[in-house]
């Protein structure tokens, strides 16, 4: 433990506070204590991340007294330390990228004890942790969009391999993964048919059952069972993502059953469906109290424009991906 005069003259807001610098396997801890005289003491620790490190981490720091940690993480490190310690201590989670350009750090133990200075004199800025159901909510709405991608991606495979065998469905129709297409995706897949007029009859629905003649010569290629057996591992892909994706909206759905008048507002909206509404409410949650004001929303949402103004010239006006934990 390091004790040594205080003499900064940033004021102190926060005179306990503790800075994590937090790894997969493990995770530095300095603790800042600065009593009335203006005295500091710090105290440095290393903890592992199995869930009795984490245990033992949060027992520290209570007996401590310490009533506030920022941490500073990448990726999903930050989780299982913030799963422990929720509840028992104010958290704040640093944007890594807003002090990883300061120079004289070194180490991951140098990066903890800056961390810890930064908290208190309230020099970060913790970002936006929402309550633990609304991340629940956050983590099944995006499963769901990531399931949503695959199955385009797989469907745009489908397209491709059409093309390379000269089936030209897509030609006839709007949407080959409608009702029609789907039934003629059917027909090729099962080798032990011999695709005829009557059976594309019976396939085509709406408009396109004026079309047969036309869905007819889409599908004489030169398709064969190379392209079959590819197309009917695609097709049960497709599927069972979809289902996923059916069966998510309707676990959202139960979950946020009591905030059913929020999402129907929402619903209201121009462009905003109930899927819509829903991905907002996992995002942002129900209430809206971390953000003061619209333009705080915004700029959270990366909606506002860059503002990079240095000698009357204009910089870049990129602005950078944002990627919420």
């Amino acid at each position: 433990m390091a004790r040594s005069k205080d003499t900064q003259t940033i004021r102190v807001v926060h005179p306990i506070c503790c800075g994590l610098d937090v790894h997969k396997k493990s995770i530095s801890a300095c603790l800042l204590t600065v009593n009335s005289e203006g005295f500091e003491e710090s105290e440095i620790r290393e903890f592992g991340t199995f869930t009795k490190d984490l245990v033992e981490l949060k027992n520290w720091l209570l007996d401590k007294g310490c009533p506030l940690v920022g941490m500073e993480s990448t990726g999903v490190y930050w989780r299982p330390v913030h799963n422990v310690l929720e509840g028992s201590l104010n958290v704040i989670l640093v944007n890594a990228r807003h002090v990883k350009n300061v120079p004289g750090r070194k180490t991951d133990v140098s990066d903890c004890a800056w961390l810890a200075g930064l908290v208190k004199h309230g020099l970060v800025k913790g970002s936006f942790i929402p309550e633990k159901k609304v991340r629940q909510w956050r983590e099944l709405e995006r499963l769901r969009r990531t399931h949503t991608e695959t199955v385009g991606d797989y469907k745009r495979r489908v397209h491709k391999l059409f093309e390379t065998a000269n089936i030209k469905i897509d030609s006839v129709m709007t949407d080959l993964f409608g009702v029609t297409g789907r039934n003629l995706i059917g027909l090729l897949c099962d080798e032990k048919s011999q695709v005829s007029v009557e059976d594309i009859e019976r396939c085509a629905r709406g408009s396109l059952r004026f079309k047969v003649e036309e869905l007819v010569k889409s599908i004489q290629g030169f398709f064969e069972d190379h392209h079959r057996f590819p197309l009917r591992g695609m097709m049960r892909i497709i599927s069972e993502l979809e289902q996923e994706v059916h069966s998510i909206t309707e676990r959202l759905r139960h979950l946020m059953k009591p905030h059913e008048e929020l999402i129907s507002r929402l619903d209201q909206l121009p462009g905003v469906n109930e899927v819509a509404a829903q991905s907002v409410i996992s995002n942002l949650g129900v209430t809206l109290k971390e953000f003061p004001s619209m333009a705080a929303l915004s700029c959270w949402a990366g909606l506002c424009p860059g503002n990079n103004e240095s000698a009357g010239k204009q910089k870049s006006g990129r602005h950078p991906v944002r990627s919420h934990p």
